[in-house]
């Protein structure tokens, strides 16, 4: 979720509608709107300033924000050249010196590599995720093969897999594993779970990192999957406040 205080600090007691807009309105509500990924609203919002040749301090955070959220420094570098030949050249030289210095800096906790590209939204499944996942369908025939990637904060609903379990294999940034009735687990990369059938549990990114995994199920007509209750906000943040 994006937080902004910014309009508040500088322009409160000068213009405090303005504030309004910018901190409630622009970061509160437009940025947090789920129509669009928040990666998808880094690069909509990179593209305009560049366009509009603004190179400020407002440049700088909006790159950095992509960086916090997933945006690799190589889907950056793809993104100012693609702007070059339509926003112009110059443009793009005084973009990437200030990507340089935020993507050569240490100010995301997490720099998030995919091993697999992220894939498309899950939209078929989001009624089970809280907050934003991506799926990539990377094998379906005989053992099914995915990559399941997860904005900061998004994790699944407690669920059970029935006649067969489910093996993760952690490919980068930082998340979460819990089964019902014992202390959640720390995921890094390099990490692999392995959650038997019939055991109640949940997974998904920390709160200030994004996640990825793939996930490997042996598929069969009479296997499934029940969803049960959202991990709610208060009891994710203590999980949160406990293992990091």
């Amino acid at each position: 979720m994006i937080k902004q205080d910014a309009g508040r600090k500088k322009l409160g007691n000068f213009a405090p509608d303005f504030a309004r807009y910018n901190d409630d309105i622009l970061f509160g509500e437009v940025w947090n709107n789920e129509i669009l990924s928040i990666r998808e609203r880094c690069i909509i919002t990179i593209t305009c300033l560049v366009s509009k040749g603004i190179f400020d301090s407002s440049l700088e955070y909006h790159i950095q924000n992509a960086k916090n959220n997933g945006i690799t420094k190589e889907e950056m570098s793809s993104i100012i050249t693609q702007l070059a030949f339509y926003s112009g050249w110059p443009n793009a030289w005084a973009t990437f010196e200030i990507a340089n210095k935020v993507y050569n800096s240490n100010n995301c906790e997490t720099t998030f590599s995919p091993l697999f590209h992220l894939g498309n939204k899950n939209s078929e499944f989001e009624k089970y995720f809280t907050n934003i996942s991506y799926l990539n369908m990377i094998n379906s025939k005989e053992v099914t093969i995915c990559n399941v990637s997860f904005e900061p904060k998004c994790r699944n609903n407690w669920h059970i897999h029935h006649i067969t379990g489910q093996i993760l294999l952690c490919t980068d940034g930082l998340g979460i594993y819990q089964e019902y009735g014992k202390a959640a687990k720390l995921l890094r990369k390099g990490d692999a779970i392995y959650i038997p059938p019939e055991v109640k549990h949940w997974h998904g990114a920390t709160n200030n990192s994004w996640f990825a995994h793939i996930a490997i199920e042996i598929p069969r007509e009479d296997k499934k999957t029940t969803w049960l209750d959202k991990i709610d906000d208060f009891y994710y943040e203590k999980i949160n406040e406990e293992i990091l």
